[in-house]
């Protein structure tokens, strides 16, 4: 928001507080400054000059020898000029003088004839292009009164002072303007704020005689329409004081009247449109949805596909602008514009804000209504309009108005403890004097029972509660202010979570595995639901839905990270990677319920994926590791049927105890076809919510064995449906103490094995911590394992 200091000092007294001051004075306060730039952009030596005489140039045709009236002399200037005439008066830069772009100007000749300075344009003073008015791009800067001759360009076109930029947060929609800039610096300050007297002197004619009606059809997006006419318009360029300040805000200026709307756009935060009355067909405004595929021809020339979720202003045959975002071409006010309406409307923010994204155009008007303004300043500023125009003695301003106003805001009242203040802020204020900064902000406040009941106007918004009032009084009291002092409390040592510990335990061991890391976004698309085949009935397509999504794609919150982990290995297959490992520690999000407005339960999981060089057995064992890590055993993997993401009898649930930990299997060739996949993929998700709670980092010390151990091998022959980990229970619970390992080291099928069988040979060790074990020890308790195997899986022994 550029704010030229000089403006800003019409509504406040800080003549006496230089321009860098008050900078960093607002800054304290909490308008932050980004930028001060100076206005005259290094121009000397330019004085206002008359032309007294143009003559023809003896020696070349396109020049022309001016004789100038510079007040104390009367100067001979060559000129290229073809915008000049005599009794003109125009920027001269004198022998000496130094213009923005560095030149500086010398006594010369052009063609054998003596040329003593140089006329000037807009451009050459250091006006931007873009902001040059019309009737100025080519050619000198005709100046448009008569001035004093000899004087000072920089006083004559007030090229003099700074403007500051400020950065202004989202929610302070009411700094957005001079007034609203204005209203803080007087805070800061302690100075009066003046507000420009808006007085209408003389009126014509009435409204009613001129519009037939207003009609506001979408009231949820239009909260205010307020109208007024001006009729025996005169469209002319602006006069001078004007056209500067809106070139100093960045604003270029068109013609009187839609440059004094932008005037009061800057002034007080609200923007106007003006229509030419006599082009808006049956004298009746509608403000309506658009019709899908209505077509509107904005202010640039271009043809825009409206869409029925915009908002338009429309007469009574087609859309004549699109609310809050650009005026329509078919009621443009022109040179020829007699009459026009004057629009000072209140829309919703949020609409206005999807219809310019829509549209691919963002402009001033929309940046502000976007924000969400105060639609009680929507009177003031049509009336201001009205003002400047009989100032300028640009129209005729018609008696009365017409003001829709069906969403009305009011004041709210909030009340505040003096101590809560002073206990927050950590200081010792007096409660006047937080009276007085709350009334300086105009947030109207009085005590009563012990308490500050201060009346917060609509301007601003950003102010509900007891604690943006301690913030107000804070930052205009200074927070640079506020004493350093000591913390009280008990002071605790900083440090990890155990939760955040085992995290990067975790992830630095499957990084040492060869695993890579990948982070992906909590918003996925509901379509990947049906990519994962989860059937209509999962409770995880029980997701919370965005309010607010940036698109499909990011419309609801995940309630896995499978489908994430697929779609970043697809994207590396796609790419041509032969080998793709990654992990994903993140959170998942369930709904407490379906009607739940509460926040949902955040879950941490892990995923690992991978194809190439890899299989289901390769996972596991990554998986078995992690356990091991962690301290977790007898962790134990069930055969899982169920599940239509993963490959029919290749997955398994992850169970240790009661606690489910998640599944790992081989993903189901359909799901790989969704996403492209052409290799075997494999994927495990883990709730590591439940590792961490059964995590054990304590080990205990178990002193190395002092007698040898007997390990004997042993080759049974079992059915297809046997289970290792059947085999494996049976050893355990007839071993007594003495089995320390089990160790599968070869499953065979082929010729010496019947159809529907399968070899299965296991390395037995048996140790004992007491003694050495002789060998009929050993061979008791072996063909006692060999015994129940054989009478409880049917199994035989290998030959």
């Amino acid at each position: 928001m550029l704010i030229p200091i000089k403006w800003l000092r019409e509504y406040v007294d800080i003549e006496d507080i230089e321009t860098r001051e008050l900078a960093e004075k607002l800054t304290m306060s909490g308008s932050h400054v980004d930028s001060i730039e100076q206005v005259d952009k290094g121009v000397k030596k330019v004085v206002v000059g008359k032309i007294l005489e143009i003559n023809p140039h003896p020696n070349a045709d396109k020049l022309v020898i001016t004789k100038i009236d510079i007040g104390e002399d009367i100067l001979q200037i060559v000129t290229g000029a073809t915008n000049i005439s005599e009794n003109d008066y125009v920027p001269v830069a004198l022998v000496g003088a130094r213009l923005p772009d560095g030149t500086k100007i010398k006594k010369g000749k052009l063609r054998g004839e003596i040329s003593k300075g140089m006329l000037c344009s807009a451009n050459e003073l250091g006006i931007k292009e873009d902001l040059i008015p019309k009737e100025l791009k080519d050619g000198i800067y005709i100046l448009d009164e008569e001035f004093t001759l000899g004087q000072d360009i920089r006083k004559t076109l007030e090229l003099e002072g700074e403007v500051i930029d400020f950065e202004i947060t989202p929610n302070r929609p009411d700094c957005l303007s001079i007034i609203g800039m204005a209203r803080e610096t007087a805070a800061t300050f302690s100075r009066k704020l003046k507000y420009p007297e808006i007085i209408i002197q003389n009126q014509i004619d009435n409204i009613n005689n001129l519009i037939n009606n207003i009609e506001i059809k979408n009231e949820k997006l239009c909260n205010r329409y307020y109208a007024k006419v001006v009729k025996n318009v005169k469209v002319k360029s602006s006069p001078m004081w004007l056209q500067r300040k809106l070139v100093e805000s960045n604003i270029r200026p068109i013609n009187n009247i839609v440059d004094i709307t932008n005037y009061v756009m800057l002034e007080l935060g609200q923007p106007i449109h003006a229509f030419d009355l006599d082009k808006i067909k049956g004298d009746k405004i509608i403000v309506r949805n658009a019709n899908n595929d209505e077509k509107i021809t904005t202010l640039d020339s271009v043809e825009r596909k409206l869409s029925e979720d915009m908002l338009v202003i429309s007469d009574v045959e087609k859309p004549i602008a699109v609310a809050g975002v650009m005026g329509g071409e078919n009621t443009e006010v022109d040179s020829n514009t007699k009459n026009i309406l004057i629009e000072s409307a209140n829309f919703d923010g949020r609409n206005i804000r999807l219809t310019a994204k829509g549209l691919g155009i963002r402009t001033d008007a929309s940046a502000k209504y976007e924000k969400d303004l105060d639609s009680n300043i929507s009177d003031q500023a049509g009336n201001r309009v009205c003002q400047l125009i009989e100032m300028i003695g640009a129209g005729d301003i018609v008696e009365g108005n017409i003001d829709i106003y069906p969403n009305k805001s009011d004041k709210i009242n909030i009340e505040l403890r003096p101590n809560k203040v002073n206990d927050m802020l950590g200081i010792n204020l007096d409660t006047n004097d937080m009276i007085k900064i709350l009334n300086d902000l105009e947030l109207k406040s009085f005590k009563k029972d012990g308490y500050i009941i201060a009346t917060i106007p609509t301007f601003r918004s950003d102010i509900t509660m007891e604690t943006d009032l301690v913030e107000e009084i804070g930052r205009v009291y200074g927070f640079h202010n506020i004493e350093s002092k000591p913390l009280v409390g008990v002071l605790t040592k900083g440090g990890k979570s155990l939760k955040r510990e085992i995290e990067d335990y975790i992830k630095k061991s499957l990084t040492g595995m060869g695993i890579n890391e990948i982070t992906t976004y909590s918003f996925i698309s509901p379509k990947v639901y049906d990519k994962i085949n989860l059937p209509e009935d999962s409770l995880k397509r029980r997701n919370v839905k965005i309010k607010n999504p940036l698109g499909d794609d990011f419309s609801v919150m995940r309630t896995t990270l499978i489908p994430n982990t697929l779609q970043v290995l697809a994207r590396n297959y796609k790419y041509g990677v032969n080998k793709a490992w990654s992990y994903e520690i993140g959170n998942i999000f369930i709904p407490k319920s379906i009607d739940s407005k509460s926040l949902p339960q955040e879950i941490k999981n892990l995923t690992i994926g991978m194809y190439g060089e890899s299989d289901f057995f390769y996972l596991k064992g990554i998986l078995n590791n992690i356990f091991s890590l962690l301290g977790i055993e007898d962790v134990e993997y069930f055969v899982e049927e169920n599940n239509n993401t993963f490959h029919p009898g290749r997955c398994a649930s992850i169970m240790k105890g009661n606690h489910v930990l998640g599944i790992i299997g081989e993903v189901h060739p359909d799901v790989m076809n969704n996403y492209g996949l052409k290799q075997r993929t494999y994927i495990t998700e883990i709730d590591l919510d439940i590792l961490t709670y059964l995590t054990k980092l304590d080990r205990e010390y178990k002193e190395l064995p002092k007698y040898p151990s007997i390990t004997r091998d042993i080759a049974l022959v079992v059915d297809e449906e046997v289970l290792v980990k059947q085999i494996e229970d049976i050893v355990k619970e007839n071993s007594g103490d003495l089995v320390e390992e089990i160790n599968l080291f070869d499953i065979y099928r082929g010729d010496q094995i019947p159809e529907n069988k399968k070899s299965v040979a296991y390395s037995i060790v048996y140790r004992s911590r007491k003694k050495t074990l002789k060998d009929e020890e050993v061979s008791e308790v072996h063909q006692k394992i060999v015994e129940k195997l054989i009478d409880k899986l049917d199994a035989s022994l290998r030959k």
